[in-house]
């Protein structure tokens, strides 16, 4: 698959796209030296691309990969880290939290494609995102308290709401790192692929996914996530404000007449 434009947020993070694929976005994680390690330059390029991604109205799916074949993310860069004084690291924290929200409030669909390592907060960037998708090498986990602090890039609240809160309060105590077929079976990730294709299986669903009303992508993830943690009368009423804003859209009209008339639909994106 061949890259058509590339744009880069500082040295660490890409945005991407494909031939062939002109409404998914791959932002890439590439500070391959450091298997990833979020320092504070590369928190500052995840919020920069997440912004960039989330104005652009082509974007219909975007696609978090990893240039470095070992290791998806291994968290928050503890050498730097290491440096700091109390007052540096409360100055800090901000920027690595911009990171994790940037991912996290992404409009349009996002899917993970995770291989080898992804621990602490790299796990955290992909619990961020909307499906993960995992090759056999993945190994997951959130091993903050393991040195001294806890997950603080959302993990203590997105993973419950994946497992539940007590496989969550497990995983978090015991700081445990979970294989992939575990990690499938405890619904840590999503989709098992075979090893080396979790970029590459992750793409095409992304590209499936933006085969769809992009009026609709973004209204059903609104309602998805604005749901999460609602009695269901209320989500219920979640949902109705979605359906709302999307039933008298243009992508609307255009769908239910090209399904009339039994043509592919061309999204007007409003």
């Amino acid at each position: 698959m061949g890259v058509t434009s590339e744009q880069r947020f500082g040295e660490f993070v890409v945005v991407r796209r494909h031939e062939g694929q002109d409404h998914v976005a791959e932002l890439v994680l590439d500070r391959p030296k450091a298997m990833n390690a979020v320092s504070t330059a590369m928190a500052r390029s995840i919020a920069e691309a997440c912004a960039a991604l989330g104005a652009d109205q082509a974007v219909r799916a975007t696609v978090l990969t990893s240039s470095h074949d070992r290791a998806f993310c291994v968290g928050a860069d503890l050498k730097e880290r290491n440096s700091f004084t109390d007052a540096e690291l409360v100055r800090q924290r901000p920027t690595a939290r911009a990171a994790y929200t940037g991912v996290l409030e992404l409009p349009m669909p996002v899917v993970a494609a995770v291989h080898g390592f992804a621990l602490g907060g790299g796990f955290e960037l992909a619990l961020a995102c909307d499906v993960i998708v995992a090759d056999r090498t993945a190994v997951v986990g959130l091993p903050e308290v393991s040195v001294g602090v806890i997950p603080g890039g959302g993990g203590t609240q997105l993973l419950p709401r994946r497992v539940g809160a007590a496989r969550a309060a497990e995983l978090v105590f015991s700081a445990r790192r979970v294989e992939a077929a575990e990690a499938r079976e405890l619904g840590l990730v999503d989709e098992l692929v075979e090893a080396g294709r979790d970029r590459e299986e992750a793409l095409a669903l992304g590209g499936r996914i933006a085969a769809n009303s992009p009026v609709g992508l973004r209204a059903a993830k609104r309602a998805l996530r604005l749901g999460q943690g609602l009695d269901l009368r209320a989500g219920l009423e979640v949902e109705d404000a979605a359906w709302r804003s999307v039933a008298f859209s243009g992508d609307r009209a255009e769908g239910v007449a090209a399904f009339n008339e039994k043509r592919k639909p061309h999204w007007p994106g409003e």
